[in-house]
């Protein structure tokens, strides 16, 4: 079966057909940046241009990054406001005139890594982390994988990702040592939480995992992510299916 995931960022929308037995991208991802806050109306409009790029006229699974139950979003940390509430299956599925689900963006990342990347075949409880604009997390243990929203734990008032996340190594203008230390001490604290055996670190700097893992730290295992960037675009796939056999 073939699925178009699209994994929604807070900088860029990105999706590719996925054949969900392999985990294989059937074609070269497509990407549209996204340098202002993007709304739910303009959303629609990138993912039915990210469907029409590929002549695209079956199902679809899209990830969200944010708290998604069934197919209505509850929060929208690095989108607009206007997301908060917002029936995005209807939405996206107006929009593309294609069959959709909604999934949390961790949870799709997790769900491809767990299937057919770093994770495959460990049974043991991982903690999935993507670093991007935001934190997203997800917690899996024997093929379950359960979304969180670790990235808003607090760190000096704040939510973590306003400290750690690959934006604000940027924003901050740390170097690689800075930031892989914070970063340590902020997995190490979830570690204490959670006691995960393995721990997958995804998202656009997992490609970049040389230059800040040494000091990172964890007491787990931790591995970039088989799929790096393009675990959320696979996961997204996934997820339609599992949806659907419910």
């Amino acid at each position: 079966m073939k699925v178009l995931g699209i994994d929604i960022g807070g900088s860029a929308l990105k999706g590719a057909p996925v054949d969900i037995n392999t985990g294989r991208l059937l074609a070269e991802r497509f990407r549209i940046e996204t340098p202002k806050i993007v709304t739910p109306e303009r959303a629609a409009k990138i993912v039915a241009e990210i469907a029409q790029h590929f002549s695209w006229r079956g199902p679809i699974g899209i990830g969200f990054p944010g708290v998604v139950e069934g197919s209505k979003l509850y929060t929208s940390a690095n989108l607009h406001k206007r997301f908060i509430g917002c029936d995005a299956g209807k939405l996206f599925g107006k929009a593309t005139r294609c069959p959709v689900t909604i999934t949390n963006d961790a949870a799709a990342a997790a769900l491809a890594e767990m299937t057919f990347g770093a994770g495959r075949r460990f049974k043991g409880k991982t903690l999935l982390l993507t670093l991007g604009t935001g934190i997203g997390s997800a917690l899996c243990y024997h093929g379950l994988v359960v979304p969180c929203e670790l990235g808003h734990f607090p760190i000096r008032g704040k939510s973590a990702e306003k400290f750690v996340s690959s934006s604000a190594r940027k924003r901050r203008d740390l170097s690689w040592e800075e930031w892989g230390t914070e970063l340590g001490d902020y997995i190490r604290t979830l570690e204490r939480l959670l006691w995960p055996e393995l721990i997958i670190v995804g998202g656009g700097v997992s490609a970049k995992s040389r230059k800040y893992f040494k000091y990172v730290k964890p007491r787990a295992k931790m591995v970039p992510a088989k799929f790096l960037n393009e675990a959320g675009i696979v996961g997204a796939a996934l997820s339609y299916d599992r949806h659907n056999l419910r």
